[in-house]
């Protein structure tokens, strides 16, 4: 059985699709930008966004019970959209 994960203290999902879901006794979190879930604005530079982006992830996996501690994998992929 699966179930769709969804935090208020992380930005909205911008497409079709969750947060995270659990499944399995796994947590499979989809891609975090560095957006602030209060204002809605990309973090201005690369440090912030990071930061930020953890911060979303955090927010995530503590809806879904449980924290960064028990992260097994992580993929970040970084791109110069300019």
């Amino acid at each position: 059985m699966k179930k769709a994960i969804q935090s208020n203290e992380a930005p909205a999902a911008i497409g079709p699709y969750s947060q995270a879901i659990t499944a399995g006794g796994m947590i499979y979190v989809s891609g975090m930008l560095g957006i602030d879930p209060a204002s809605g604005a990309l973090k201005e530079t690369v440090a912030e966004q990071a930061e930020q982006a953890l911060k979303n992830l955090s927010a995530v996996l503590k809806e879904a019970g449980t924290d960064m501690g028990s992260v097994v994998k992580t993929t970040v992929f970084l791109m110069d959209m300019g």
